[in-house]
């Protein structure tokens, strides 16, 4: 074949020199724009995983590399006058410009034609190609040209950076954040060779400004950062190689991501883009030279397996881009979720947080560390971490303890882990009441080890409900049956009982779950459906659902006394905690999203009068429930829908109800439109609760794909909410609290007393399957060696 690489980078070279390996009579050409020994940038980072991957293919290139980086294992923090440092993370550097060399030189020795100083503003200038590679970077012209087709999608990030070097090593890829009379500024830093290391500054935009950067020449943005990172650098220059570069030496990220990944152009050659062209990663986590040394790898192998002839090519790049879409797509998650914690840390975590917690929340930054890795790479340091993280919680033992096993106070109620049973709709109650189903339900959760057990959403009337088997708390008979179920959770085990009082709004006057979700009752059933009221008129599911009117003004008193009424009853239940569901398009949420709220009275309109309804109810209800006890409300954090309720719209929301007397906001998300398109993954509510803690200064419950001891220890951990919600995962398991613990070790933790002659065994055969269980197998990847 006829093979022409447009771009000399990481990604073009490497694939040249596999595929000449793969066939020599390939002919094989590199056209790059620069000189052989001009680059840009300093040293680049990659995983010791991925140099495994590299001599697998090509020994030769492996060898000249391995000759040449930098490899340590250490992070270390510099903040708030502390130095934290964490080891076993398995970090590999090398020059940038060494490392185009190696790769350069191996294409030579291996037959491939390599051009220099050679512009390419179409791939049509190659019409003998029979596969054009279009590796040209993050600003690709081919990507440009053919835009229709690959339908990039490319997101300018808000922060401004600049990447320099030093004459320095360090021993560490130091992290170093630095206060200013304007903001937070931090660097990453790392060594590439054996005099030199990569310095990249980082800020956000205001701040950069404010500081005069976005005026400054690069000389003057230089001897900034010097003075900034003085004690860091200790006395050593920073240097700046990026001479040629027109405007402000400072720069902003793009995440690129593409639709389509190959084409067919109009000589017949087929295109395929590689690296930054097609996908970006950002330096938070260093794998934009792992990803393109990876395609290159990945291309070959495609062509390795179904063949390298031109009447292949189609196949292959079909294949190549399923392969390699998943795995950049986890790469490129994990590098947004870094990417952003660097993009707030000065709003949200610099001066919120304590170093120990801070070099945490670092540590985990991607979600993709988890806590139990993080053992696997430094036992002491985690360990230390827990210790110090169970005095402040004041924990009294000298035993390790987990942090989803450390107690949490909320006026008078002590919480005896960080465990909360969700409230999920169970649909079994008759006429409302809670019966024989709740009591062995929510009992036998209680007995499963979780601190807060939080009875399904329950309505203060019948209309409320939202179907037709939801509980309700409006006369005697509910009132009993509830307190007969606190009080056995009270008697028979140190669980709290919680309740969730909410009304259904335009959502109610359905079928029981596994009868049809959302679907109205069937007309001239057994069950006759009711009336329903929203903020605004709607049908929750066009065409299907029955159109709910909007609630008048004397409605509304109605239904905010009756929420009252309940609260009384709660009290007279036993209840320890209340909580007010303000989410999922319920009535409540309805007044607070847009979507479904266009009133044009003073319940409609700005966020503070679709506030107004929510927090009056609130207000009463707080008014009435006993000062020492907890009152918590939940609310959508995003409503995945443009135009909806967005997570800064969240920190306002948990804002007011604070003022309003609110102890946690339980951070959940969607369900009030059915046009939303949530991002799913694990713990992918988390950054909610996240950002409303340490934003709006209010403690939170997280929610939403946590399904493991892990997930809830670097929840907590990290200071990412005070509260886990899980939801299914006790539907599976209602003792999942004492099975987590006991896959995790920790056997500390009590069992019911009619229980314990299970508990050894559990324990016993959890600590055999984790005998056999290597580092490499856990979470996904090889924990000693993969950033």
């Amino acid at each position: 074949m006829r093979i022409v690489c447009i771009g000399g980078g990481p990604a073009g070279l490497y694939f040249a020199l596999l595929m000449k390996r793969l066939d020599p009579r390939h002919h094989i050409t590199v056209v790059e724009r620069n000189r052989p020994y001009d680059t840009f940038g300093w040293g680049v980072v990659f995983s010791d995983a991925t140099m495994d991957t590299m001599r697998r293919w090509d020994a030769d290139t492996a060898d000249a590399i391995e000759q040449s980086f930098s490899h340590w294992d250490d992070i270390e923090l510099r903040f708030k006058g502390r130095n934290i440092r964490s080891g076993g993370h398995g970090f590999v550097g090398i020059g940038r410009k060494r490392l185009l060399n190696i790769l350069q030189a191996r294409c030579e020795a291996l037959g491939v034609e390599l051009r220099f100083e050679q512009e390419v503003d179409s791939d049509l200038q190659f019409p003998d190609a029979d596969l054009i590679i279009a590796s040209d970077g993050i600003n690709s012209k081919i990507r440009t040209v053919y835009a229709e087709t690959f339908k990039p999608d490319i997101v300018v990030r808000p922060n401004r950076f600049i990447w320099l070097g030093t004459p320095r090593r360090f021993e560490a890829f130091t992290f170093d954040f630095q206060r200013t009379e304007h903001g937070w500024f931090q660097a990453h830093i790392y060594q590439f060779d054996e005099q030199t290391s990569t310095c990249i500054v980082e800020c956000p935009e205001d701040v950069w400004r404010a500081h005069g950067l976005d005026t400054a020449t690069q000389e003057e943005s230089v001897a900034f950062c010097e003075r900034l990172f003085s004690e860091t650098l200790n006395g050593s220059p920073l240097l700046s190689n990026a001479r040629h570069q027109r405007g402000s030496a400072w720069l902003n990220f793009q995440r690129v991501v593409c639709e389509q990944w190959w084409l067919r152009n109009a000589n017949g050659s087929h295109v395929v883009l590689l690296g930054d062209a097609v996908h970006t990663a950002h330096f938070a986590i260093g794998s934009g030279t792992k990803l393109a040394l990876e395609d290159a790898v990945e291309l070959v192998r495609q062509f390795q397996r179904l063949g390298d002839q031109p009447q292949h090519i189609p196949e292959v790049l079909s294949a190549f881009q399923e392969a390699r879409r998943i795995e950049t797509l986890r790469i490129q998650n994990a590098a947004w979720n870094a990417m952003e914690w660097f993009e707030v840390c000065g709003a949200r975590y610099c001066d919120q947080l304590e170093p120990e917690q801070f070099m945490y929340s670092l540590l985990t930054r991607s979600q993709r560390i988890s806590h139990e890795n993080l053992r696997v790479r430094d036992r002491e340091w985690l360990e230390g971490y827990e210790r110090w993280f169970a005095a402040r919680a004041q924990v009294a033992s000298v035993e390790r303890t987990p942090p989803m096993f450390t107690p949490y106070t909320v006026r008078s109620v002590t919480l005896k882990n960080r465990v909360m049973v969700s409230p999920m709709a169970q649909y079994s109650a008759v006429d409302g009441v809670a019966g024989e189903f709740h009591l062995v339900h929510l009992g036998a959760r209680a007995l499963g080890g979780a601190a807060l057990v939080m009875a399904e959403m329950t309505c203060p009337s019948p209309d409320a409900r939202i179907t037709p088997g939801c509980p309700g708390l409006w006369n005697d008979r509910q009132e009993a049956a509830w307190r007969r179920i606190v009080n056995w959770v009270h008697d028979h085990t140190d669980a709290r009982m919680a309740l969730q009082l909410g009304h259904s709004g335009a959502k109610g006057s359905t079928r029981r779950g596994w009868d049809g979700t959302d679907l109205p009752l069937p007309e001239g059933g057994n069950e006759p459906n009711w009336p329903l009221v929203s903020a605004s008129p709607q049908a929750y599911l066009p065409g299907v659902s029955a159109m709910a009117r909007e609630i008048t003004r004397a409605e509304m008193t109605r239904v905010r006394d009756e929420f009252a009424a309940s609260t009384h009853r709660a009290i007279a239940a036993g209840f320890d905690w209340v909580e007010l569901h303000c989410a999922h398009g319920y009535l409540l949420s309805s007044f607070i999203s847009p979507l479904t709220n266009q009133r044009t009275d003073e319940y409609g309109g700005s966020l503070a009068n679709r506030l107004r309804y929510p927090l009056e109810v609130f207000t009463l209800m707080r008014s009435i429930w006993p000062q020492h006890l907890p009152m918590s409300v939940r609310i959508s954090a995003h409503d995945w829908v443009e135009g909806g309720i967005t997570p800064a719209d969240a920190v306002e929301i948990a804002r007011a109800f604070a003022d309003a007397g609110a102890d946690l906001i339980d951070c959940s998300s969607g369900q009030v439109s059915k046009r939303e398109r949530p991002t799913y993954g694990r713990m992918f509510q988390t950054p909610f609760a996240d950002r409303i803690r340490q934003e709006a200064g209010i403690d939170t419950i997280a929610v939403g794909a946590i399904s493991e001891a892990d997930h809830v220890n670097s929840i907590i951990a990290a200071g990412r909410a005070d509260l886990c919600a899980v939801a299914r995962p006790h539907l599976a398991n209602p003792a999942w609290t004492l099975t987590e613990a006991a896959r995790i070790g920790y056997t500390a933790v009590a069992w019911p007393p009619p229980y314990e002659r299970g508990k050894p065994q559990l324990e016993a055969g959890f600590a055999r399957a984790a005998a056999v269980v290597t580092p490499s197998s856990i979470d996904g990847f090889d924990a000693k060696k993969d950033k």
